[in-house]
């Protein structure tokens, strides 16, 4: 039975961090405001406003999310202690290995919702758009842009996310020229905004009949959501559509009519595609809406600076010299240039556990602000 006392140990030292966690998520504001919003939804006229009603119910969905899941989490210690007493009180050890499933759960679980304590940033909670380009190389470079592309896809998985793919370009022999993905979900931003920059692909070539190294890149580019206001306005004269057969292996996401949407605005030349739903229209709003997101980054001054001095130095056209990450198959480790992590087990990563290296990253940027800012 020492095995279940060690976990009762494991247990009680658990418990002050989440009563840490109940104040970090800020919970007892969480709840009056719950209370406020569901009272406005229940007056007369609510129902009316049909774009306020629905963020409101937006809005409430997040904060009881957020109660439900510190819940969850509260429940399962409690089920945890009782499984551990009640195997030491019977002398029953048969439940020893359902209490390690549900405490490893328990940790990650815990640790997800401290480090989504920290993405306080004015877009993290948003959803996001990634935007993958292959570099300069032909087919080793498409091929590793797909990589990327089916590793974020995994990592979306992984999280409950949903993912639509809004472009899609095939590559010339293999992989992708280019995609453009939305990812749905609390913080997706984020948790993604980090992975901005250019990846560098160290590998013997499956392209390579001398199987030589080759060194290549992608580029990525990660966009919040941002919501429809702001004194944004789009005139229709200031837009060309044009319509087009839609291309590209997105399987049941695409098409073959000529539904696709390529949306350009005209002051800036900034182009928006669009091919994933089934009709002109439907691709038309999504087009617009990621348009709109798109515009309203460069009104925003305070956030433009940010992000534009960020995607400058970090994203450009896949030059090597803008690397911000390598993933090397023959030393099978994967290395953050900007935090000098290094991670073994490379194909781990790639299937998705992105997480080993999102959460570093997250803590150092926490580090970061705490050390320009000391009294927060």
């Amino acid at each position: 039975m020492l095995e279940f006392e060690e976990y009762k140990v494991k247990l009680n030292n658990a418990k002050p961090g989440l009563e840490d966690l109940r104040g970090a998520l800020k919970l007892e504001s969480a709840q009056k405001e719950i209370e406020e919003l569901e009272a406005a939804s229940e007056r007369e006229g609510f129902w009316n406003d049909v774009e306020k009603s629905q963020k409101v119910q937006k809005r409430l969905k997040t904060l009881k999310n957020k109660v439900e899941n510190f819940q969850k989490l509260c429940a399962a210690w409690d089920d945890m202690y009782t499984i551990c007493e009640m195997a030491i009180e019977e002398n029953d050890d048969s439940m020893l290995e359902e209490l390690e499933s549900e405490y490893k759960q328990f940790s990650e679980k815990v640790e997800e919702t401290r480090l989504g304590t920290l993405l306080t940033g004015e877009y993290d909670a948003n959803n996001a758009i990634l935007t993958f380009h292959a570099g300069a190389g032909g087919t080793e470079a498409q091929d590793w842009a797909s990589m990327l592309y089916r590793m974020y896809n995994m990592w979306a998985d992984r999280h409950g996310y949903k993912v639509r793919v809004m472009d899609y370009l095939d590559g010339d022999e293999a992989g992708i020229k280019s995609a453009t993905i939305m990812i749905e979900g609390e913080n997706a931003y984020g948790y993604l905004k980090a992975e901005r920059g250019v990846h560098r692909l160290v590998r013997i070539s499956p392209f390579d009949s001398a199987a030589r190294r080759h060194t290549s890149f992608a580029s990525l580019d990660v966009m919040p959501i941002l919501p429809d206001d702001g004194g944004l306005v789009i005139r229709p004269e200031d837009l060309r559509i044009d319509t087009f057969r839609s291309s590209g292996a997105g399987g049941q996401h695409i098409n073959k009519t000529s539904s696709a949407i390529r949306v350009t605005h005209l002051p800036t030349g900034m182009v928006v595609e669009c091919q994933d739903q089934r009709s002109q229209r439907e691709n038309k709003d999504r087009a617009l809406k990621v348009l709109r997101s798109r515009l309203l980054q460069q009104k925003q001054a305070a956030y433009d600076e940010a992000y534009n001095a960020q995607r400058q130095s970090q994203v450009g056209s896949g030059d090597r010299s803008e690397k911000i990450r390598t993933y090397n198959f023959p030393q099978d480790r994967v290395t953050d240039h900007r935090i000098g992590l290094t991670l073994r087990n490379l194909q781990d990563i790639l299937d998705g556990n992105l997480d080993r290296v999102i959460e570093p990253l997250i803590l150092a940027d926490q580090e970061e602000k705490l050390k320009n800012n000391p009294i927060q």
